[in-house]
């Protein structure tokens, strides 16, 4: 599964990465029914989340954050892992040291 031309994505389709740092993609088992209504849950979270800050409303900011994390889960993007070989998630973990170094080196500047 490929996120985007502008960032690559590891062999197996699990991450992404930006500025070296690795980002878990979202499940690619979800239908593109699931997939949207998700994305779009997310969006209106983060909006809910640029309102509040700017409100600087507490309640409303935690209640956003829950919405995007719920948004997040949802994808596969957070929470537990959707491939089923074991491996343990690496979200978050800079490229460089992860088993992906070597892949991630062969991209040159493209992933950094």
């Amino acid at each position: 599964m490929t996120r985007s031309s502008s960032y690559p994505t590891t062999p197996d389709g699990r991450y992404f990465v930006v500025r070296g740092r690795l980002w878990r993609c979202a499940d690619p088992r979800l239908s593109a029914q699931a997939r949207d209504r998700l994305v779009r849950d997310l969006m209106t979270a983060r909006r809910a989340v640029r309102a509040a800050l700017a409100k600087a409303d507490a309640d409303a900011l935690a209640t956003a954050r829950r919405a995007v994390d719920k948004a997040k889960v949802g994808l596969g993007e957070r929470g537990p892992v959707w491939w089923t070989d074991g491996a343990r998630d690496l979200n978050r973990h800079m490229a460089r040291n992860t088993p992906y170094a070597a892949w991630f080196e062969g991209l040159g500047e493209t992933g950094a």
